[in-house]
């Protein structure tokens, strides 16, 4: 291999490894925020009659040492966002509950719509 041959692989993993760093939390976001709806959609949280608490939805954030052996919890992340989008919604006592309209009218998630049991 040349040197330049050299240097351009060189900048080519570089940049593959540069944008891994960005790519891959995005990605590991966007699944987060449908695991999220998924989890609301399951337990029925989708009103402010119907409104669970963190623990209830099983979103308590993790300990310090948990997050060290397990890796990063983005469900967190992905529930802050949501919050702040008002996709998930705050009910009398902080409970919270998924507001599937503000879900669908918004562009920062596109989830599949709840499945119909009949």
């Amino acid at each position: 291999m040349s040197e330049v041959q050299s240097w351009i692989f060189f900048i080519v993993l570089i940049g593959l490894f540069l944008a891994a760093i960005v790519l891959v939390p995005q990605l590991l976001l966007r699944r987060a925020m449908r695991q999220v709806v998924g989890i609301f959609r399951r337990l029925e949280a989708t009103s402010a009659e119907r409104a669970k608490t963190v623990e209830e939805l099983g979103l308590k954030p993790r300990s310090l040492t948990q997050n060290l052996l397990r890796g990063r919890d983005y469900k967190q992340y992905a529930l802050q966002i949501m919050l702040r989008a008002q996709i998930i919604q705050m009910a009398e006592g902080e409970r919270l509950y998924l507001s599937e309209e503000n879900l669908g009218a918004s562009r920062l998630i596109k989830a599949p719509p709840p499945s119909v049991s009949l």
